[in-house]
């Protein structure tokens, strides 16, 4: 019967009923002798019998029916999102088995969507909205504040949170950043029931990254109160691990409508009154200021004109020589870079920072080295055997294929590597990778020179120096200063100037500003001296000419 309809079972039902009936009327009547007196009568029996089994048996199926067609109706509804409403009451009456299944399956639906839900728009470390759900909510609160109503975004750093992932790891990190949380939720809590006013939202963005938003601030008053209430809570030890733990944070304050009505326009403002902050000491809230709107938009203008820059290419070389000690010829040239803005030459102190941060001193980086390996091989036509060096920045120090490239373009321009010499910083030094010591180390088997930069300013391994692929030592402008009029600082010199002797390498002093200086790192062992005393950085034409001048032959008597 499984490929049979309700109603021909039904109907099947009825016939078979009929016939039975049929037969034992018949029986019933004939009393051993067939007539068809006897027959009519059994036949009416039958029919009689079968039409009351097909009547009750329509009743049940019409009943049936219904309730399979009120299910489809309600599964349609949970189809369209409706797990909420109840399941019809002809369900549960006539298929009690199916809305049993309907409700449990409701029911599990319903917690499967909401744990996604939490998962998609809260933190599961803290409990707060994450960045998606902060941002949707205040966008909305402030679409429904009054025009002149004043709001308050408070952006939250943690002070010492990495130290603490670091030392007591991440699991320990977790439950501090529950911690921060809650004590935040304090704050929010204990300021809404002062005012009787709307719940302030709290969320985590990112990392050790909190923020906070109050729909309702009377006064700036209440803004630096409340500022002054986070950083007290933060401040206080959190118990971890058996120990307590002191962090503090630093934080960033912007006001609606005064520094925006947006919330990117907020999220900007506090977000650059919260670097602020560190920047005076870090344990600060500050509000935004007109001073950080123009840095802002400093910064903003800096980075298109870089832009333009680099698509312009408005970057030149500037060359500034080095000098043998024991003799004042010429031993290398440092290329400098400048960039020729349209308001003036700018210095890299102007730009470099910039171009780091925003990703360009790769560009930049790539349009020095075809400038450096075109002008070595242009010098080595002309008969100039004067290497020249440059800078590494450290966005070019952590790809090993940035120096595979530089090899590339001086094999393409058919320079000698011998006149190449590369100056990478002593904290670059320190920390780049195996892959970008082999790379450093193919450039100098090609006969390139490399040389520690601002030696004397960071954190030296001297194993780890031992070991680097390196020929030259640059010390930094801040060993020689003093030199000419401090013994104590001619002794550190003459011990730097030592230490580098003894790992085999040679030492050069720049910066240097005046001939008593260069006098005296003469005197004490400096290799190669560089500095405005000889002369200032010069353009190609300008440096070559200077070459060739008599006081250039002076300079090596």
């Amino acid at each position: 019967m499984e490929g049979f309809s309700l109603k021909s079972r039904a109907i099947a039902f009825a016939m078979c009923a009929g016939a039975v009936a049929f037969i034992l009327a018949l029986t019933a009547t004939s009393h051993g002798m067939l007539s068809m007196e006897s027959a009519a009568r059994a036949l009416i029996v039958a029919i009689i019998c079968g039409t009351m089994c097909w009547a009750s048996a329509e009743r049940t199926i019409s009943a049936t029916a219904g309730a399979i067609d009120a299910a489809i109706e309600r599964l349609s509804r949970a189809a369209n999102g409706d797990l909420e409403s109840e399941i019809p009451e002809e369900v549960a009456a006539c298929v009690p088995p199916l809305a049993t299944a309907m409700t449990g399956l409701f029911s599990q639906l319903h917690a499967n969507f909401e744990s996604v839900q939490r998962l998609a728009m809260f933190d599961p470390v803290t409990g707060l909205p994450n960045r998606t759900n902060f941002r949707r909510t205040v966008e909305r609160m402030l679409t429904e504040l009054p025009p002149d109503a004043v709001a308050g975004l408070y952006f939250i750093d943690l002070d010492k949170f990495k130290t603490v992932n670091d030392t007591l790891g991440h699991a320990t990190g977790d439950m501090l950043l529950g911690m921060v949380a809650n004590r935040l939720r304090a704050v929010a809590e204990r300021y809404a029931a002062e005012r009787d006013g709307r719940q302030p939202l709290i969320g985590r963005l990112a990392g050790d990254e909190f923020t906070m938003f109050f729909p309702e601030l009377p006064n700036i008053r209440d803004a630096e109160r409340l500022g002054r209430a986070m950083l007290f809570a933060l401040s206080e030890p959190f118990d971890l691990a058996d120990q307590q733990v002191e962090i503090g944070a630093s934080i960033g304050i912007a006001l609606r409508p005064e520094h925006g009505s947006n919330l990117t326009d907020l999220m900007r403002a506090a977000d650059a009154a919260m670097y602020h902050a560190k920047g005076q000491g870090r344990g600060r809230a500050e509000h935004f200021t007109d001073i950080l709107a123009a840095e802002i938009a400093e910064r903003a203008q800096l980075e298109s004109d870089l832009r333009d820059a680099v698509d312009k290419q408005q970057f030149a070389l500037v060359y500034q020589p080095q000098l043998s000690a024991a003799d004042g010829h010429i031993v290398a040239a440092e290329a400098l870079l400048r960039w020729r803005h349209p308001d003036g030459l700018k210095m890299p102190g102007a730009f470099i920072d910039r171009a780091e941060e925003i990703g360009l001193m790769v560009e930049i980086g790539e349009w020095v080295v075809t400038s450096v390996a075109e002008t070595i091989s242009r010098w080595s036509k002309l008969g100039v055997e004067q290497r020249l060096a440059i800078n590494i920045s450290p966005r070019q120090l952590d790809h090993a294929s940035f120096f595979r490239r530089l090899r590339e373009a001086m094999h393409a321009a058919s320079a000698p590597a011998s006149l190449l010499e590369l100056e990478i910083t002593e904290t670059l030094a320190m920390h780049c990778s195996n892959d970008v010591i082999d790379a450093i180390a193919e450039l100098r088997a090609d006969g390139a020179i490399i040389a520690i930069d601002d030696f004397g300013t960071g954190y030296t391994n001297l194993t780890r120096l031992r070991e680097l692929p390196v020929d030259r030592i640059k010390l930094d402008q801040s060993l020689i200063r003093h030199v000419a009029d401090s013994r104590e600082a001619r002794a550190i010199a003459q011990a730097v100037i030592g230490l580098v002797h003894g790992l085999g390498r040679e030492a050069v002093a720049e910066g240097i500003e005046t001939q008593a200086q260069a006098e005296v790192l003469r005197v004490i062992g400096c290799d190669a001296l560089q500095g405005y005393v000889f002369a200032q950085p010069m353009a190609e034409s300008e440096f070559l000419s200077w070459v060739r001048q008599p006081n250039v032959q002076q300079l090596r008597a």
